[in-house]
């Protein structure tokens, strides 16, 4: 079933629209919600609640990417899980790494609680991402969108798990400059 025929079941509030939503993109969304939390009994939680918060929330939104706005509640859903579970001290690490890259570009995130901040951070992490090559914006997308590991990351583009990690550490280090360029206050 196409995206747009379960928005319409969404719209209609008929129940298939969760059946629909499932079996097209359980995969997907578990996958995200375990590359967060390294746990499945959380990730199947997780993706449990993105698929009441989903039917919650079509009507009023539309969204015209199914995919996308399914993939953004779990992922905001998951590190909302990520961070009790930190508190708990019960996480499987592999996230921690990935925030731990991340602080090379922005040391301080009092700066962007802020949600102008936020937004300009955004609206220019967005702008330096269309201006690199595309195989090097996906391998970024993977990697701090969906959080895959490196060695994912190596196996889908045919590459070392060095060289990702050495193409992540260039992009992160441009990405930085691009940014002080622009004004942001990191």
């Amino acid at each position: 079933m196409d995206d747009s025929a379960i928005v319409e079941l969404f719209w209609k509030r008929d129940e298939q629209a969760i059946a629909a939503t499932t079996e097209k993109y359980n995969v997907y969304c578990l996958s995200i919600a375990m590359n967060i939390l390294g746990n499945i009994e959380d990730a199947e939680e997780c993706v449990n609640d993105a698929y009441l918060n989903t039917w919650n929330s079509i009507p009023p939104n539309k969204p015209k990417m199914l995919s996308t706005y399914l993939g953004k509640i779990v992922r905001n859903m998951s590190f909302n899980l990520y961070k009790k579970n930190r508190a708990k001290k019960r996480t499987n690490g592999s996230f921690t790494l990935i925030l731990d890259e991340l602080s090379e570009i922005i040391t301080d995130s009092k700066n962007i609680e802020d949600e102008g901040n936020a937004r300009f951070l955004l609206e220019n992490i967005n702008s330096f991402l269309k201006e690199i090559p595309a195989e090097k914006r996906q391998i970024f997308v993977c990697r701090y969108w969906y959080s895959d590991s490196v060695r994912d990351i190596a196996k889908r583009y045919g590459m070392t798990e060095n060289n990702v990690s050495v193409t992540l550490k260039r992009i992160r280090k441009k990405l930085h400059d691009y940014l002080v360029e622009r004004g942001v206050d990191l």
